[in-house]
């Protein structure tokens, strides 16, 4: 593998004592993918390359910590909905929507041209494969993120309960023939799904010397049953692998426990299975109380922190000050690009770093531009379960992106964390590494045909809209059944409030 030496960078550097949030001009060396050295007036080697940072700032890659890919396709296609409607919209299991290998390579190759171009070099991928996770349909993601030269945690979000076991007061909604249609169980069964983790851990688990990885995803505590639920933490403690959980999104899933779990919390069920461990990422954890926080600090989960979703679906703001002072590690994430019309995680951060000033009056609690930083980096790394990832260790993994600090983001240069966070959207970054290689430069992919990737995609997915279209037409005739599910959740007293509250 080919030695790459930086010369005269600047290096992120977050320690408060360091007043510009960055080091003096040195060099680093990446050899094996890894960084190997860093010091001043470092010798080029024979052989190596050379890249000349002229004073720019090197840090590491954004870790995109939470993402569905299959929907790369339909931003800007929904308007704001709460959770449970938008659902609806998003991904129903119709065969009209069945995708081929290529489309599924295709979308999936849409969001690593976004992210790579904008300095976020690792995902962990909660992957939808609607209706059904096809072993020819896994390999096309996962060859996407090959091809594109991304770092990728790959998951398989499928439920395996009915509609009607998911979510409360829909079984009494519902006319009769609505009910009997979402009292079947949805997608495949849980013994097929095992099959299908088989063939991600076998064909996919570090793949790409160890680019691709496996990870394992029961979507929802409430969308699976118990036994495989366990089975699914069964494989995760075997393969070491991160587990991917949505728990208490939104009020309504708060209103599930109260109505469908003996008043327990959705992290209170999890923890009573046995499930909450370090190695599970508790995604979005907006409607949490303080027991619940309780129960994620003794576990040592992780907190995927969404806040662009969140706010996209009207969802709520997370508790940002007191997960963090329990210690609960945390990452963030773009969720997906339905949620977010964008897959730019420098606009999360944004979001992240202001959202939650609204929710405390306690200014001195606010989140700091450097913890924001933090959370997209080596956060992600440690939500991955990758030692040293997002950090400028060394023997850490070499997924780097160089910043032009003479872009208008950082003239003049006040205060480095602050602008990174609140001023830049991608648009200076020089150059994106991931292990070692570089993946993109000046806003261009190095290692595909970008052109004819955006050429083919666009013409495709002009072509799939009229079955889109026709989705929708199919699943509008449970929108008013919804609508009063959603209502009457909104209008459930609740000991806790985590947005506006409802003026009903």
């Amino acid at each position: 593998m080919t030695q790459t030496l930086f010369r005269g960078v600047r290096l992120l550097d977050l320690d408060l004592d360091l007043k510009d949030g960055m080091t003096a001009a040195c060099d680093l060396r990446v050899s094996n993918g890894r960084i190997a050295e860093i010091a001043k007036d470092l010798s080029a080697q024979p052989g190596e390359k050379v890249i000349e940072g002229a004073g720019n700032l090197l840090m590491p890659g954004l870790i995109n910590g939470h993402f569905h890919s299959a929907v790369n396709h339909m931003k800007g296609r929904l308007p704001s909905l709460p959770l449970e409607i938008f659902m609806l919209y998003e991904c129903p299991e119709l065969e009209v929507l069945r995708p081929t290998p290529r489309e599924a390579y295709l979308r999936t190759m849409l969001g690593c041209i976004e992210m790579l171009r904008g300095g976020t070099t690792s995902v962990q991928d909660d992957c939808f494969f609607v209706p059904s996770p096809d072993p020819d349909i896994i390999d096309a993601v996962a060859q996407a993120y090959v091809d594109s030269g991304m770092r990728a945690r790959l998951a398989l979000d499928q439920p395996e309960l009915s509609e009607l076991e998911k979510l409360p007061y829909l079984r009494e909604i519902l006319p009769p023939d609505m009910r009997a249609q979402l009292s079947a169980p949805q997608g495949v069964a849980a013994p097929a799904l095992l099959e299908s983790y088989a063939h991600l851990i076998a064909a996919w688990h570090g793949a790409a010397d160890g680019r691709i990885k496996a990870a394992v995803s029961c979507s929802a505590p409430q969308r699976v049953s118990p036994d495989y639920f366990l089975q699914l933490d069964d494989i995760s403690l075997r393969h070491d692998l991160p587990f991917y959980a949505h728990m208490l999104e939104t009020r309504l899933q708060r209103v599930y426990g109260e109505e469908c779990l003996q008043g327990r919390s959705l992290v209170q069920y999890t923890h009573d299975l046995g499930l909450l461990s370090d190695r599970m990422n508790v995604i979005h954890a907006i409607w949490v109380d303080d027991a619940d926080i309780d129960l994620l600090a003794a576990s040592g989960a992780t907190v995927a922190h969404n806040p662009n979703s969140n706010l996209r679906l009207g969802s709520g703001i997370m508790r940002w000050r007191d997960m963090q002072d329990r210690g609960i590690p945390l990452c963030i994430g773009v969720d997906e690009a339905i949620a977010d019309d964008a897959i730019n995680m420098w606009s999360v951060m944004k979001t992240a770093s202001v959202i939650h000033n609204l929710s405390d009056w306690d200014y001195t609690r606010w989140p700091q531009a450097t913890e924001v930083i933090h959370a997209a980096t080596a956060g992600g790394g440690q939500a991955m379960r990758e030692p040293g990832l997002g950090t400028l260790d060394i023997g850490a993994h070499a997924d780097l992106i160089m910043v032009d600090l003479t872009a208008l983001p950082f003239v003049p240069l006040n205060n480095l964390p602050r602008q990174l966070v609140h001023c830049e959207f991608g648009q200076s970054v020089l150059m994106t590494m991931v292990a070692g290689n570089i993946v993109a430069e000046r806003g261009h992919l190095s290692m595909i045909d970008e052109a004819a990737i955006l050429a083919e995609a666009s013409a495709f997915f002009a072509g799939k809209k009229q079955a889109m279209d026709m989705a929708d037409k199919q699943v509008e005739k449970y929108l008013p059944h919804y609508r009063e599910m959603y209502r009457r959740a909104g209008a459930r007293s609740l000991p806790l409030e985590r947005r506006l509250p409802n003026p009903a």
